[in-house]
């Protein structure tokens, strides 16, 4: 019994050491592949350093709750390898779906709020900081599991709760009194319709995908 229970521990804690870095390497690789998009056009940067830091920082404290995360019963039943050609073709496949988002953030700021010039650079970085931070966050739910995530899989509560911290600090952070600080400003109303929808496409795209590879290439 004990030595069951520590096979079962262990299986535990290797499955979700393999999604923080499958989570990341696809998070970062989309990252870098919608900066270099948006050089394309842009006459400023879509995102200044200290915004990434912070947006990083962020993701990163939301990943803290990772070894106390449900792993699915599926994922239990045999060993899983470690797999470094598996952890590539990974974040191929899936680093490109938020760049996807980034891109269609880039256009709504651009033609819909008309953050087009440097003097409005402000307002795009806010816009993208936002989705971008939450989009990686939601991407945590997606990818920890096979499922159909909060319903037929739902993370603990401490990554949960770490989570959900994180995305209100996102938002709070251009909308709020220390938006300055790291050179943020206020988004318009009708930015908060558009969100929504943002994220919904992008959580969906994703599961569709997710569905392809699994069947394609196995999930583990």
């Amino acid at each position: 019994m004990v030595l069951e229970e520590g096979v079962l521990e262990g299986r535990r804690t290797f499955a979700n050491m393999l999604k923080y870095i499958k989570m990341t390497a696809s998070s970062n690789f989309g990252n870098v592949f919608s900066v270099l998009a948006a050089s394309v056009f842009l006459p400023f940067l879509p995102m200044l350093p200290m915004q990434l830091l912070m947006q990083n920082l962020l993701y990163d404290i939301s990943q803290i709750a990772i070894p106390l995360d449900n792993v699915d019963e599926e994922l239990l039943r045999r060993p899983m390898r470690w797999q470094p050609d598996d952890i590539g073709r990974f974040m191929l496949f899936f680093g490109p779906v938020s760049s996807i988002f980034d891109i269609t953030t880039f256009v709504m700021m651009w033609f819909i709020f008309g953050a087009k010039t440097p003097e409005q650079q402000t307002l795009f970085q806010s816009g993208w900081f936002i989705v971008g931070l939450l989009t990686q966050t939601l991407i945590v739910h997606m990818i920890r599991t096979p499922r159909l995530p909060f319903i037929q899989s739902r993370a603990s509560a401490p990554l949960l709760i770490m989570t959900s911290i994180i995305m209100a600090v996102g938002i709070f952070l251009p909308m709020g009194p220390l938006a300055h600080y790291f050179k943020l400003q206020a988004l318009p109303p009708l930015y908060f319709v558009f969100l929504p929808l943002i994220l919904l496409a992008y959580m969906g795209l994703t599961q569709v995908m997710k569905g392809f590879y699994s069947r394609r290439f196995g999930w583990q």
